[in-house]
C-alpha cells in the first residue's frame, strides 16, 4: 500500500505565494496532500486557502485564531494528520524557499530512515540569493548547534523535512515549547536521542521573492540561548551518543512570535 503523504504548510501573510507553491507541489508530487495551517493572516491567506481547497480535494485548511508561532503550527498540523491516518508528514515553507520539486528526493530517502532533513550544508546542497551576513549566521548557528549538542547533523535548523508518522507518535511534542527555528533543532535532537534513523539529503534553498521574512533577532536569540542551555544540561547529565539519554528538560513557555 502506498504511503499517504501530507505536506504541512504554516502560513501567516503568504497570500502572494500560497497558490503558486501549492501548484508547484502538485505538479511535482500529484499524490501528496497539503494542509495549510493559517494563523489568522490579516492579508487573506486563510480565505485564499479555503478557495483553493474548495476546488482541490488534496488541499486542506486548518484555521487558528492568532499568530501563535511556527512550532505550535506544526504540532497542530502533525496531530491533524495522524488523526486522519496520514503515514508521512512533511514540513515545508509557504514562501517558495523550499522547492517542492525536490520533495521526491526526501520521500525516497525515507525508505531507509525515520526522519529526512533537506540540507543546505551537505555535499550537493546550496543556498541561493542570500546576503552574505545571513548565510554566515546560518552556517555559524548550525556549526554551534552541532558542537553544543553533539548532534550528527549539518543543517538542524532547516525547515524542509519528511518524517514517518510512527516517529511523530513517539516524540513528546507536548513538551516542545520552542518556537521559530529553534523548534526545528529541538525536535531533530529529540529524534536523534530517541534512536531514530535520521539522514540528510541535499537541497537548494532560495530566498523568498515576495513578502517579508519571518526571521527576527528574537528568533535567533531564542535559538542561541536554548541550544546553550540544552548543551550544558546534557553534559551535566552525563549523556553520551549511544547511551539512553535522560528526558529533555522542558523550556519555559514563551509568547508566540
Amino acid at each position: 500500500m502506498t504511503d499517504r503523504v501530507l505536506v504541512v504548510i504554516p502560513t501567516y501573510n503568504e497570500v502572494d505565494n500560497l497558490a503558486e507553491v501549492l501548484e508547484r507541489l502538485h505538479a511535482s508530487n500529484p499524490d501528496a496532500h497539503a494542509l495549510v495551517v493559517d494563523d489568522g493572516s490579516p492579508d487573506g491567506t486563510g480565505a485564499l486557502a479555503d478557495t483553493l481547497a474548495a476546488h482541490d480535494p488534496r488541499i486542506h485548511v486548518l484555521h487558528r485564531t492568532a499568530k501563535a508561532g511556527l512550532g505550535r503550527a506544526y504540532v497542530a498540523g502533525f496531530r491533524w494528520a495522524r488523526e486522519r491516518g496520514y503515514d508521512v508528514l512533511v514540513e515545508m515553507d509557504a514562501d517558495g524557499s523550499h522547492p517542492p520539486e525536490q520533495l521526491p528526493r526526501l520521500l525516497a530517502a525515507l525508505a531507509d530512515a525515520d526522519l529526512v532533513l533537506g540540507s543546505r550544508y551537505v555535499d550537493g546542497g546550496r543556498v541561493e540569493d542570500w546576503p552574505l551576513h545571513r548565510l554566515l549566521l546560518s552556517r555559524m548557528g548550525n556549526s554551534y548547534t552541532r558542537r553544543a549538542l553533539r548532534l550528527p547533523l549539518h543543517d538542524a535548523t532547516g525547515g524542509f523535512r519528511a518524517a514517518r508518522g510512527e516517529l511523530i507518535d513517539r516524540l513528546p511534542f507536548d513538551e516542545v515549547a520552542s518556537e521559530g527555528y529553534c523548534f526545528q533543532v529541538d525536535w531533530a535532537w529529540r529524534a536523534v536521542r530517541a534512536g531514530a534513523r535520521v539522514t540528510e539529503v541535499p537541497i537548494t534553498f532560495s530566498e523568498r521573492i515576495l513578502g517579508r521574512s519571518k526571521m527576527s533577532g528574537s528568533i535567533v536569540g531564542e535559538a542561541w540561548v536554548r541550544v546553550t542551555v540544552w548543551g550544558v544540561q546534557d553534559r551535566l547529565a552525563g549523556w553520551l551518543p549511544g547511551r539512553v539519554p535522560p528526558p529533555l528538560p522542558r523550556p519555559a513557555e514563551e509568547p508566540g512570535q
